[in-house]
C-alpha cells in the first residue's frame, strides 16, 4: 500500500513548521572556510543530527575525519523487501558572508521578503537537506517509507569536500546504495524543475610577474624600465583570441564533441538573451563574450572558459607615482569532457611563462586541478525523477548542465561504483548563492518538498540492481 497521498497531506499541514525549522538552521553561522575544529560548525552538525533524530532516522551520528568539519549520517532501512536503497546527500556548511554592508538584512537572521527567504546558506544548501528531512518525516508519520534511505550531510562542501573521498572509502559498506540523490544544484529558472547531468571541472593557476627588485620613481626610471603590472596585463590579454577562444596550445585537442542527443537537449531549452543579461547583471552597452559559433548553453556547460579571478599589484589607496616591482593574478579555466585537468594545468602554465614581455620573470603555480563529470540522463532512475519533479512542480523538467564544479560528485561516482546519480536542487537565477542577499524562493521550496515525496514513491518501483 502506498503512503504517498497521506505523506503529501502531512507535508502540506506542516509546511510552515518545516520552513521555520530551516530558518532556525540558517541562524547558525556554519562557515566552513574557518579552520576545523570550529564551535559553530559543531553546533550546526549537532542541530542537523537533532533534526534527523526528530523525524525518525536511526543510527544518527557525526562522522569525523581529522582536519575536517563534521559530517552527519543517519539511515532508515526498514522498507518492504526488495525496495531500493537510496543515498541522499546535501551539505550544512555555508560560504562566508562576503561584503556585510551589501546585505539588506543580517545574513544569519533569515527574513522573508516578497516570497523569498533571505539568509546565508538558505538555498545553498540547507534547503537541500530540509527537503529530504521533510519528505522522510511525512512518510514516517504516515505509515513508513517505501524505500530505504541513507542520509549524508556534508560539512565541508564549500571548501571542496576535501575529506569526502577518504570518508566514503572508510564507510564504503555503510554508504552502499542502489542510487544517489544529490540535492545541491540549480533549476534552469524559477518554477522549472531541472536535473543536472554535466558539470565542468576547474583548473586554477596563480601567476606572478617580477621585473625589478624594488619600487622605483616613475619619473626618474619610467620608460626604459620594465613595468611588471603592464607585463602581466599583456600576458593575460594574450590568453583570448579575437574569436573568443582560449589561446593555449593543445587546450581543445581532447574536448568531446557534442552528440546528436546532447544537441537536441540543448535545443529544447528556452533561452532569452535579455533575461540572461539581467540575471547576470551585465551593464548596459556591454556586449556578450565567449567562443564564436556556440550557443550560450554550450558555452556555459560544455565548452572550456577562462577567467581572471584575481589581479593585484598595488592598492589604489595610498598609491604613488612609482614603478611597481611585481604583480600577481589568478587564472581559472573551466574544463569539459574529455579534458585532463593535470594536462590542462600544464598547458596553461606553459602558456603563461612562454616568451614573457621584456623577459620579465614569470612563475606559475597550480592551485587546483579538478575533473569534470557527465552522465547519460536516461534510464529508469532518470525517468522516475522526471515524473516526480513534474508532479511536484507542475512543469516540464529541464535536463541541464552546470558550468560550475561540484567537488562531491566525483568521489560518490568513483567510490560507490557508478550507481545512478540524480542531481537536483533549489537554486534559481535570482537566488544569489555565494553572493550577498542569498535567498530561497518559498514557492519552489514548497514544490521541491512535494517532488521529494513523489520521488521516493517513484523510486520504490525501480527494478533492483
Amino acid at each position: 500500500m502506498s503512503h504517498r497521498d497521506p505523506a503529501l497531506v502531512y507535508l502540506e499541514n506542516n509546511f510552515e513548521r518545516t520552513l521555520g525549522d530551516l530558518m532556525d538552521l540558517v541562524r547558525i553561522p556554519s562557515v566552513s572556510a574557518v579552520p576545523a575544529p570550529d564551535a559553530d560548525m559543531q553546533r550546526s552538525a549537532e542541530a542537523v543530527a537533532a533534526w534527523m533524530r526528530r523525524i525518525g532516522l536511526e543510527r544518527v551520528e557525526l562522522l569525523r575525519v581529522p582536519g575536517a568539519h563534521p559530517y552527519v549520517y543517519g539511515e532508515w532501512l526498514r522498507a518492504p523487501a526488495g525496495a531500493p536503497t537510496v543515498l541522499l546527500y546535501a551539505h550544512h556548511d555555508v560560504q562566508p558572508v562576503g561584503r556585510l554592508g551589501e546585505w539588506k538584512s543580517p545574513p544569519f537572521e533569515p527574513e522573508v521578503r516578497d516570497g523569498r527567504v533571505y539568509g546565508r546558506g538558505v538555498v545553498d544548501d540547507k534547503a537541500g537537506a530540509a527537503v529530504h528531512f521533510a519528505a522522510i518525516e511525512a512518510y514516517l508519520r504516515s505509515g513508513g517509507l517505501p524505500i530505504n534511505v541513507k542520509v549524508l550531510i556534508d560539512g565541508e562542501e564549500e571548501v571542496s569536500s576535501e575529506h569526502l573521498g577518504p570518508l566514503l572509502e572508510t564507510h564504503r559498506e555503510r554508504m552502499a546504495a542502489d542510487l544517489i540523490v544529490l540535492t545541491d544544484t540549480a533549476n534552469l529558472a524559477a518554477g522549472v524543475p531541472s536535473i543536472t547531468y554535466a558539470l565542468r571541472g576547474i583548473v586554477i593557476v596563480d601567476v606572478e610577474v617580477a621585473a625589478v627588485d624594488h619600487p622605483l620613481h616613475s619619473g626618474m626610471w619610467g620608460g626604459p624600465t620594465p613595468d611588471a603590472p603592464l607585463a602581466l596585463c599583456k600576458i593575460l590579454g594574450g590568453l583570448l583570441k579575437d574569436d573568443g577562444s582560449i589561446d593555449v596550445a593543445g587546450l581543445y585537442d581532447k574536448v568531446r564533441p557534442l552528440g546528436p542527443r546532447e544537441r537536441a537537449r540543448l535545443a529544447a531549452l528556452p533561452f532569452d538573451t535579455g533575461e540572461f543579461r539581467r540575471d547576470a547583471g551585465v551593464l548596459a552597452g556591454v556586449g556578450m563574450a565567449g567562443e564564436a559559433g556556440y550557443s550560450t548553453y554550450e558555452l556555459l556547460w560544455l565548452r572550456p572558459s577562462l577567467d581572471v579571478n584575481a589581479l593585484e599589484a598595488a592598492p589604489l589607496k595610498g598609491a604613488s607615482n612609482q614603478i611597481v616591482p611585481s604583480a600577481r593574478a589568478r587564472v581559472g579555466i573551466r574544463i569539459v569532457p574529455d579534458q585532463d585537468p593535470d594536462e590542462v594545468a600544464r598547458l596553461l602554465c606553459a602558456r603563461l611563462t612562454a616568451s614573457p614581455p621584456w623577459g620579465v620573470q614569470v612563475t606559475a603555480t597550480v592551485k587546483a586541478a579538478a575533473g569534470w563529470w557527465i552522465t547519460d540522463p536516461e534510464g529508469p532512475a532518470f525517468e522516475a525523477a522526471r515524473r516526480a519533479l513534474e508532479a511536484g512542480f507542475g512543469a516540464k523538467v529541464a535536463f541541464i548542465g552546470c558550468g560550475g564544479s561540484i567537488p562531491f560528485v566525483e568521489p560518490f561516482a568513483r567510490v560507490l561504483g557508478g550507481v545512478p546519480a540524480l542531481l537536483v536542487g533549489l537554486e534559481d537565477p535570482a537566488c544569489n548563492a555565494h553572493s550577498e542577499n542569498e535567498s530561497l524562493l518559498v514557492s519552489d521550496f514548497h514544490k521541491a518538498l512535494k517532488s521529494a515525496v513523489y520521488l521516493y514513491d517513484e523510486l520504490s518501483r525501480l527494478p533492483k540492481r
